[in-house]
């Protein structure tokens, strides 16, 4: 095994306890009650009154995101779930004291929100929260919010046919770029994912399927496709089981992400996007929304 490898195993390991993925966070309890019915009310802070308190005070400590990201993080499930219904009326105050947070944590955060189309702040009007037409879907934190909610079937399907149009053009483009190191990085993580795969390793083996796609997308040197990366990256986190968002590991997986690195070594483009499309079709939710590639 080559010393990245290796390094990345042994870091993997390291981090195994720790690991603050998608399924180790501290969420909201989701309710399955359609936001809708309540449109226009206050808020009902009092859904889970105790609990919305104890999660706002020990956010720093268990996920070192600070008061400021922890607030985002419970506001923002709160209304992708639609226990915060689109216009319902979000009062700085009201938050401020149910939290335990200042004045500063509630404005900046609400900033953070509305920057992801989440809220509205309007004079004289207040803060609202917005129609799902109007948020960002393409948000990483959004992504997340949505896959570990009521909605998280819709997400999953959603997002696997995103990948289907991004990762087989991105292959195909990165064929033959003559990035010797990048070529190298793609093998040591199929290295790695088959490392991992005989050692029953799955949190290394997402990890290194995350880093491995996110380098093909680099290296296919188009910029608004890299930008997309983080969807990808985002897909990857959410599409499995929610410990440790892996993307169920096995040797047919594996067979692909090895054909893909090397139709990406000889430079063959179609090779590369036929490889990738096999590897998205492997998965349960893509085979019932995309037909498989017909046979010419």
């Amino acid at each position: 095994m080559s010393t990245l490898a290796h390094t990345m195993m042994t870091a993997a390991r390291s981090a195994d306890s720790g690991l603050n993925g998608p399924g180790e966070l501290d969420r909201y309890p989701y309710g399955e009650a359609n936001g809708a019915d309540r449109v226009g009310a206050a808020p009902v802070w009092d859904v889970a009154d105790q609990d919305l308190g104890r999660m706002g005070r020990r956010a720093a400590g268990s996920r070192g995101r600070g008061l400021h990201g922890q607030l985002v993080q419970q506001l923002g499930q709160m209304i992708v779930s639609g226990d915060l219904g689109a216009d319902r009326p979000l009062v700085p105050e009201e938050i401020g004291q149910r939290f335990e947070v200042s004045r500063t944590v509630v404005r900046e955060s609400l900033r953070v929100l509305e920057a992801k189309g989440l809220v509205s702040a309007r004079p004289n009007v207040g803060t609202r929260v917005r129609p799902v037409s109007d948020w960002n879907l393409l948000d990483p934190d959004i992504i997340e919010w949505r896959a570990f909610g009521p909605q998280r079937d819709n997400q999953r399907r959603e997002l696997n046919e995103l990948r289907w149009t991004i990762e087989p053009l991105a292959a195909r483009l990165a064929a033959g770029h003559g990035r010797e190191d990048v070529q190298q990085r793609l093998t040591d993580m199929v290295e790695i994912m088959g490392h991992a795969l005989g050692q029953g390793d799955p949190i290394t083996f997402a990890r290194a399927d995350a880093e491995f796609h996110s380098l093909l997308i680099q290296l296919a040197g188009n910029r608004m496709l890299e930008h997309l990366s983080g969807i990808v990256s985002a897909a990857l986190q959410v599409s499995g089981g929610p410990v440790t968002g892996c993307d169920r590991p096995n040797e047919a997986a594996l067979a692909h992400h090895s054909r893909i690195a090397d139709a990406l070594a000889a430079g063959d483009g179609t090779g590369a996007e036929a490889a990738m499309r096999q590897l998205l079709t492997v998965h349960p939710d893509v085979e019932r929304v995309v037909p498989a590639p017909r046979e010419h």
